[in-house]
């Protein structure tokens, strides 16, 4: 069966960055499981996976735009310690959600019905700096990997737009 929009694809992969460091692997007996065609993958590689079949490699080499988009120094933001609950121990690589409080702030961001992911970038005595870009953003990345198994999806996975996995258990 070949890798196209409606199917479920199970992959191994390596991803390294511009400079061939390993970021990222995944192997073979914890595969990687998405739904192919919803956007549940960077939309640049999911785009080179179609119409690969079970068995076959890949070696996709992605610039930053065609990844997570280039570094963008202005989602950066220095907030008061006083802004997290107490008790949170804060370190850097952090990820938190920010939702916006009202329908006006929402609609500002872009985010009605949703909100914003920020990771720690640093922590001060007084102040923290969070950071709104993907952590791999700016960077070129590669994917080396090989395609496992590919199957339909099932009407709920389509309707939810997502694989479940084995047992439902991605759900």
């Amino acid at each position: 069966m070949r890798i196209e929009r409606d199917c479920v694809v199970y992959l191994r992969y390596t991803l390294r960055d511009g400079s061939g460091d390993v970021l990222e692997q995944v192997e073979q007996d914890e595969p990687f499981i998405y739904l192919h065609g919803y956007e549940n993958i960077i939309p640049s590689l999911e785009e080179a996976l179609d119409a690969l079949e079970v068995g076959d490699r890949f070696d996709v080499h992605l610039e930053a735009e065609d990844a997570y988009g280039a570094y963008n120094r202005q989602f950066q933001q220095r907030v008061s310690r006083d802004e997290f609950p107490d008790d949170m121990e804060l370190k850097s690589g952090m990820a938190f959600e920010l939702i916006p409080e009202d329908e006006d702030a929402a609609a500002l961001l872009g985010q009605a019905g949703a909100g914003l992911v920020f990771y720690i970038k640093e922590v001060g005595g007084d102040d923290v700096l969070i950071d709104a870009n993907h952590p791999l953003a700016g960077k070129a990345l590669r994917f080396e990997g090989e395609i496992l198994e590919v199957r339909p999806a099932t009407s709920d996975e389509k309707n939810h737009g997502h694989a479940h996995g084995p047992g439902a258990e991605q759900h």
